[in-house]
């Protein structure tokens, strides 16, 4: 094999506020893929190419995807790691931080809270999401009179997806033999995706069926990019639902689908469904990404793939994805709240409120489960598939420094992951995080071992002349392993850590127990008017409330909620002076 491409398609998990986590990871994966594409050619440069052909991803890393891809064909600067003086500063020259630690408002919770949104027997969500609007609108387009052409890293036209949980579904049957006459057995799936590619001038490649052709230079299907965006990031309740049109013939050509759809069409056009967060389903939708890359490996190696039998098939896609000496592309999920083993007791309690979350817990897990991917997640150095999550080490509740994962490495994790709402140095934090985390992943752990190395055609003639010692990662057993993507910034100092320090004093943001009573009053608000216009009430019962019970109910839901997100905050340290075991008075 004389090709010297490494593929990498990009999963990006479902996040909210986390969102700014990974859109830190992907920030620093272009910067450091550009530095390199700057420097190729220079002596001791590798020169294999690495190219990004696919990103798709779930509820706030599908709104991720398309912002990326918004991105390509405009220049888009680092943001400095700040000092406290211009900590809360914006930075519209970077789209995705301005994007997902900007927002729109410092106080974003604040703006959550307005009940403008509200009105006559009308509550669309427990917070006011429109600010959502606002972003897809500014963000999800690009700059044509910046325009230049899209970086050699990304492969051209490259697919971009978000998962969507599509409420109306999609309706099919089946025939089952009853006896005497065949009966129809009606089913209906919910699970459903947008798909896009991305094209610009230069690209030649013809359209793939089933994909939408999106075009941010002549606006082709930006506004359906737009509604695709807010759809997968319509968290169930608590953010608005979203309506999405497209065209049916795109949508019985998708390709996770079409089997339902082969003799069940869509025949509404333009097809409307009702959608919730795409991560409700399906929230690490890697196995999508796997399909995608192994369809250019198929279509690459057609003449050997298609004279094997279906087993065969399966198991020369196996050799060529898990083995380093072999493989030709990976996947590259970025997740900021992984799936890890639980640490705490099940609650065996029978009580009504613990049975419902423990049902939705379950119920979401299976849902996300894939059988299909069992064996493969239990390959053990598996070549096929790569995490970047959360990971750093602050300080605990009793005032000790530990090793945190996951959700409880960033700020935004707090709040079922609304966190980074109430705070925008919550977010700051996880952006720098996520930078941070993925510069120590490509540096350390996105390697190939140095015996694959030089079996692996892609690589072997990559590093060839080069002095290898310059890049050489070094296990704890001694073995040499080399990265897929070189870094040549030089490497931090040991116990050094390039996050802010925060108007707190230390580089893990904090926030009073003041600042969260601020919100009583607009919580409240909020309260009484979803409560109002969640029941038609008559004048005089209307009147009656208003004046009597009115007051108990809004000052309970008040203190249940001051309660939680003050809890919440206790557990990841991120309140000051605070004891959950306190006699609360409000």
């Amino acid at each position: 094999m004389t090709n010297k491409t490494f593929r990498i398609g990009i999963c990006m998990a479902g996040a909210v506020s986390a969102g700014a986590y990974t859109a830190g990871v992907m920030d620093y994966i272009m910067e450091a893929l550009s530095e390199w594409e700057k420097r190729k050619g220079q002596p001791n440069v590798p020169s294999h190419k690495v190219v990004i052909p696919i990103m798709g991803g779930a509820s706030a890393g599908g709104m991720t995807s398309l912002l990326t891809a918004s991105t390509i064909n405009n220049e888009i600067k680092p943001v400095p790691l700040p000092n406290k003086s211009n900590l809360l500063d914006e930075h519209p020259e970077n789209k995705l931080y301005h994007s997902w630690v900007d927002l729109t408002e410092k106080d974003m919770f604040l703006k959550m809270l307005d009940p403008s949104d509200i009105s006559s027997g009308n509550v669309v969500s427990l917070l006011n999401s429109n600010f959502i609007d606002d972003i897809a609108v500014k963000m999800i387009q690009s700059d044509i009179k910046k325009w230049k052409a899209a970086p050699p890293f990304f492969e051209m036209p490259v697919k971009i997806f978000t998962t969507l949980s599509n409420l109306n579904g999609f309706n099919y049957n089946t025939d089952f033999n009853g006896g005497i006459r065949k009966e129809k057995y009606n089913m209906a799936v919910h699970n459903d995706y947008a798909c896009f590619e991305l094209f610009d001038e230069n690209t030649q490649t013809p359209q793939t069926l089933g994909w939408m052709p999106l075009n941010f230079k002549t606006g082709d299907f930006i506004k359906t990019a737009r509604d695709a965006a807010m759809a997968t990031g319509a968290f169930p309740v608590g953010l608005k639902s979203r309506i999405l049109e497209r065209d049916s013939s795109y949508v019985n050509a998708i390709p996770w689908l079409k089997d339902i759809f082969q003799n069940s069409p869509v025949t509404e056009n333009p097809l409307k469904t009702l959608n919730v967060d795409g991560g409700m389903i399906n929230n690490e939708p890697f196995e999508k990404v796997r399909y995608l890359l192994d369809e250019i490996t198929i279509e690459q190696r057609d003449s050997e793939y298609k004279t094997l039998n279906k087993d065969e098939k399966q198991e020369f896609l196996n050799e060529i994805n898990s083995l380093y000496k072999n493989f030709e592309n990976t996947v590259l999920m970025i997740d900021p709240f992984p799936s890890l083993d639980k640490t705490e007791d099940f609650n065996y309690s029978q009580n009504l409120t613990n049975i419902i979350s423990e049902t939705f817990s379950a119920m979401t897990a299976q849902m996300r489960a894939k059988p299909i991917n069992y064996r493969s997640a239990m390959e053990q150095e598996d070549a096929s598939q790569f995490i970047i999550s959360p990971s750093r080490k602050r300080e605990d509740i009793d005032g000790t420094f530990k090793d945190f994962f996951g959700e409880k490495a960033i700020a935004c994790g707090t709040m079922g992951g609304f966190g980074g709402f109430l705070n925008k140095e919550f977010r700051i934090h996880d952006y720098f995080l996520g930078k941070y985390n993925c510069e120590m992943f490509l540096r350390k752990y996105f390697t190939i071992p140095e015996d694959a190395l030089l079996a692996n055609p892609i690589f072997s003639e990559g590093y060839s002349g080069v002095d290898k010692s310059k890049y050489a990662v070094v296990g704890a057993d001694g073995k040499r392993s080399y990265p897929i993507i070189p870094i040549f910034k030089p490497e931090a100092a040991p116990d050094t850590f390039p996050i802010p320090t925060f108007s707190c004093g230390g580089n893990w943001p904090k926030v009073s127990e003041n600042f969260i009573n601020g919100y009583e009053k607009p919580v409240k608000n909020r309260a009484e008017k979803i409560i109002l216009n969640i029941v038609k009430l008559s004048s005089a019962t209307l009147f009656l409330l208003k004046v009597g019970s009115f007051a108990i109910l809004n000052k309970i839901i008040w203190k249940k909620v001051a309660s939680s997100i003050k809890n919440s905050l206790y557990k990841s340290n991120l309140i000051s002076n605070y004891s959950p075991n306190r006699e609360e008075t409000y």
